[in-house]
């Protein structure tokens, strides 16, 4: 199956990149909200990343064909961001596979992806609960029987320091340089 790359802005917004042409990005809204426990089992809320542009996608450990493809896109934006990443910018991935995917599989997941690092979170909870945040952010997941694989839309979403939603990346084909123009447009707010 081809990635699809969709950009998502709120209406009237001249321009898929702020960066491109100096244009502000849109929101579309606040942000749905969600409490989940990261890779270390520690509890974690949006709410919590308030003044911290946040970068939220959806993986799951046992993929290995557009998860892990997402993840290097993302980790590659570590070293553009600077001092940024972690001070005022806070990735997140939150697992379509909690059943599997307990915080001590994250953590694994992340050390062998290199980014088990302060600024990333990697995300999991009750079934109920994820489903309840895929849902909100439109990254339902469906798992396939007992072969470990979970068919789900990627969407990666981009949240101001403000809690607003202003872009969403469908598909795992997005352009790493287009989501750093994004994130660095939003920092400079």
């Amino acid at each position: 199956m081809m990635p699809v790359l969709l950009l998502l802005l709120a209406p009237g917004t001249a321009s898929a990149h702020a960066s491109s042409q100096n244009v502000r990005l849109s929101a579309a809204g606040p942000a749905p909200e969600f409490a989940l426990s990261d890779q270390d089992g520690s509890p974690l809320a949006l709410a919590s990343l308030r003044g911290k542009v946040v970068v939220v996608t959806f993986i799951y450990t046992r993929c290995n064909q557009d998860c892990p493809l997402v993840t290097e896109r993302m980790a590659s934006l570590r070293a553009p961001l600077g001092a940024d990443f972690d001070s005022r910018v806070h990735f997140v991935s939150i697992s379509v596979d909690p059943q599997f995917d307990t915080p001590a599989v994250l953590r694994e997941y992340a050390k062998a992806h290199g980014v088990n690092v302060p600024g990333w979170s990697f995300l999991t909870g009750s079934p109920p609960v994820v489903e309840e945040v895929e849902r909100a952010y439109g990254a339902r997941g469906k798992p396939h029987g007992r072969s470990g694989r979970v068919e789900h839309l990627f969407v990666t979403s981009l949240i101001d320091r403000q809690g607003n939603l202003r872009v969403r990346y469908l598909g795992a084909g997005f352009k790493p340089k287009e989501l750093l123009q994004d994130v660095q447009a939003l920092l400079g707010e």
